[in-house]
């Protein structure tokens, strides 16, 4: 059963299609990524798969269960880390645990169990009695994908995790992300960093204007653009232009060979095989693929509200 299945979902919002016909499935035991520009409409699909925001039309089901007619169910089975932390800063981390488990009905042995528990997976035992307010913004995003695992969820949305984290609080939210997964956690991941998608995600919806505007894996995304390509720059760049069967482009020095079927790697032999029997010397030969972000601008081109 996939966690996640949602057809021909629309959102109104006054004359604005928050979304428009939204189709997602997510498989269980993946990290699927929800891409798009801001207004997308990946902020309402969340919202609205968690049952925070009531849709006009389509359907729904998440951990088997319908949306619109079994809330409280589908509630239990989820657990959501939106934009924002959700803890108390006053409280000690385990207190924050503690106190999150008693609201859902643990007894007090069993919350503070599962909160020593959490605190041990995602490396903050050491920090567990320390005031959230002393804690790094990676740490304090770590404690609260934590806090939302409380219950064990089936299903973990996260709403920009790493926005305005620097580099190593990004690693450490990544790190506990595939923590996540690997304990059989499935998650819908909305992101604005086209890398994260790139790490992280085994599938990767783009959204424009509230529509799918295209899926697959990201290797699947950046061949939409085409193959790899090999690049050489060098001085006299029409000598390797002839050597390689290319054009050379006079302002840059560079020639681009485009790799084919065989792939880069092969590309890649076959260049330097033809420069060293051409007894040419280059500055640089690079192999490059279509990058993620190259697919996003491509995708997205013309989007707008």
């Amino acid at each position: 059963m996939d966690p996640l299945i949602a057809h021909g979902v629309h959102k109104r919002y006054g004359d604005t299609r928050a979304l428009d016909g939204l189709d997602l499935e997510v498989a269980a035991g993946t990290v699927h990524a929800l891409l798009g520009p801001n207004g997308a409409g990946k902020s309402t699909a969340v919202h609205t798969f968690a049952t925070l925001t009531r849709y006009d039309a389509g359907e729904v089901r998440v951990a088997g269960h319908d949306v619109r007619r079994a809330g409280a169910a589908v509630r239990r089975a989820i657990g959501l880390v939106g934009q924002s932390t959700a803890l108390d800063e006053v409280l000690h981390g385990r207190e924050n645990l503690t106190l999150l488990g008693r609201l859902h009905s643990l007894s007090a042995r069993e919350a503070g169990a599962r909160a020593d528990e959490l605190l041990a997976s995602y490396g903050l035992e050491d920090a567990g009695r320390r005031k959230v307010s002393t804690y790094s913004g990676g740490m304090r995003r770590r404690l609260d994908i934590a806090a939302s695992l409380i219950r064990r969820p089936s299903l973990l949305f996260l709403d920009e995790p790493t926005t305005g984290l620097d580099p190593r609080g990004r690693n450490e939210v990544w790190a506990a992300v595939r923590q996540v997964v690997a304990e059989g956690t499935t998650v819908l991941l909305t992101t604005q960093y086209l890398d994260e998608a790139d790490q992280l995600a085994d599938r990767i919806t783009v959204m424009g204007a509230g529509r799918v505007i295209a899926e697959g894996t990201s290797t699947e995304l950046k061949d939409r653009l085409g193959g790899d390509r090999v690049i050489v720059t060098a001085t006299d760049a029409d000598a390797v232009a002839t050597a390689l069967g290319a054009a050379a482009d006079p302002e840059t020095g560079q020639v681009v060979v485009e790799a084919g079927p065989d792939g880069g790697t092969a590309a890649l032999l076959r260049v330097v095989r033809a420069l060293d029997a051409a007894g040419l010397e280059v500055d640089d030969v690079l192999l490059r693929r279509p990058t993620l972000d190259e697919v996003f601008l491509h995708l997205t081109e013309g989007i707008g509200r």
